[in-house]
């Protein structure tokens, strides 16, 4: 293990309760919004060895299920700490570095949401429109609404289910492929739908493609150009990056395993890739500081204004748990220990992330695993949120899990 602490940061946090706005009425057929989450019970705990032991035990049982090498980064009241295990590339045996870069996947679902809503904002695009508004000839239905794409309520089927049925040869066959948006909103449109516009929560990545669409519409550039200039520079990211449709990662990096669906395969280094197959739902490039601060941001109100982000944290519920629900491009776990923290997971090939912060904004995590297609990785690498936010001590690493597909929300159990 290897462990870094900064101490510099020194203030307290008086914990506040959530506040979530309800959806109008008009957008919705389904119930819009989730009970209100629990007030958090107590203050943030301080940076301890309870729970950096619970994290280690944590990104362990990672490596025990199948992952090369595991991390995580905490900051709250009392500073930054870093936990590390494992290997970031197993070729040379570079140990895991909390510096390096790593693709985020669906965790660039809510960079393209704080875009989109920061449009919202400024009066360009209505939550409420119909996406064949901006998008006009792109879906055959004019009910489905820009909050829709957001809220994953769209009915839209998911167009990787299919893309990937076969995890590695469905890979390779994308490796190195560029697709246009198009492609891949009528790969879905050729599937059945898996609800009404508004219905219930269906993920999908098909949403956040239109999403990107929109996005690219409205301000007449590219997405790239827009995550730069509302996001990336105003919190100097200096570690994210959309370089759709390069294939590198630029800098010191973490290389990907993709673990193949049949049990004892070789791993599959899935570092180098387009990720075409997904653009503005999830071919983003990060570092766990980065993600830190953008989430930390997100939630302090420096990216959107109160009424826009109030609109973002208004939630539905992800499933029959009663502990995880989805805003726009956005989602909320209800912990164990009464404190809820909101952010996004990603999966693409090779790579697990979570990245949370409570409702202040004061205390956040990014969990970053090499590995992919390895449900118990997942679900280890996942058990970092109840460590750190609770201080929660994670039962011992579970025999191999189902796989998590592609684009589904690293949940446990798995989260679509």
């Amino acid at each position: 293990m290897r462990l870094t602490i900064d101490r510099r940061l020194t203030l307290g946090a008086a914990v506040l309760a959530v506040v979530v706005s309800a959806v109008p009425a008009t957008a919705v057929a389904y119930a819009p919004s989730a009970p209100p989450a629990p007030a958090n019970k107590a203050a943030a705990p301080p940076l301890a060895d309870a729970n950096s032991k619970a994290i280690t035990q944590a990104l362990r049982n990672t490596l025990k299920a199948g992952a090369p090498g595991a991390m995580t980064r905490y900051t709250g009241p009392n500073g930054t700490q870093t936990l590390t295990e494992g290997v970031r590339d197993r070729k040379t045996g570079a140990p895991m570095d909390p510096r390096a870069r790593f693709r985020i996947g669906s965790v660039t679902k809510t960079f393209s949401s704080v875009v989109l809503l920061q449009l919202v904002a400024e009066g360009k695009v209505k939550l409420d429109d119909p996406v064949t508004k901006y998008l006009p000839g792109v879906l055959p239905d004019d009910r489905i609404t820009v909050r829709h794409l957001l809220t994953h309520r769209s009915g839209l089927s998911d167009y990787t289910n299919e893309m990937f049925a076969k995890t590695v040869p469905g890979f390779e066959a994308v490796r190195n492929r560029v697709f246009t948006n198009k492609e891949l909103v009528d790969r879905s449109l050729r599937e059945p739908r898996t609800t009404e516009p508004g219905g219930a929560y269906r993920y999908s990545n098909t949403n956040f493609v239109l999403v990107g669409m929109v996005i690219e519409k409205v301000t007449k550039n590219p997405v790239a150009k827009e995550y730069e200039r509302r996001v990336i520079k105003p919190l100097k990211l200096k570690d994210t990056s959309y370089v759709h449709p390069a294939t590198a990662i630029k800098g010191q990096h973490v290389r990907g395993y993709l673990h193949p669906d049949e049990d004892g395969g070789p791993l599959v280094d899935s570092t180098e890739q387009t990720v075409s197959w997904a653009q503005a739902a999830g071919a983003m490039i990060s570092s766990e500081a980065d993600l830190n601060t953008f989430m930390s941001a997100l939630l302090r109100g420096k990216l959107l204004p109160s009424k826009t982000l109030n609109a973002m944290l208004t939630v539905v519920p992800a499933d029959a748990s009663g502990t995880r629900f989805y805003g726009l491009g956005l989602r909320r776990y209800d912990l164990s220990c009464g404190t809820s923290v909101y952010g996004h997971t990603g999966t693409v090939q090779g790579f697990y992330t979570y990245a949370f912060t409570t409702r202040d904004g004061k205390r956040t995590l990014s969990a970053m695993a090499n590995t992919s297609n390895r449900g118990s990785a997942n679900t280890a690498l996942g058990g970092s949120l109840e460590a750190a936010f609770c201080g929660k001590q994670p039962a011992s690493a579970a025999k191999r899990g189902p796989a998590v597909p592609l684009g589904a929300e690293a949940d446990l159990p798995e989260n679509r």
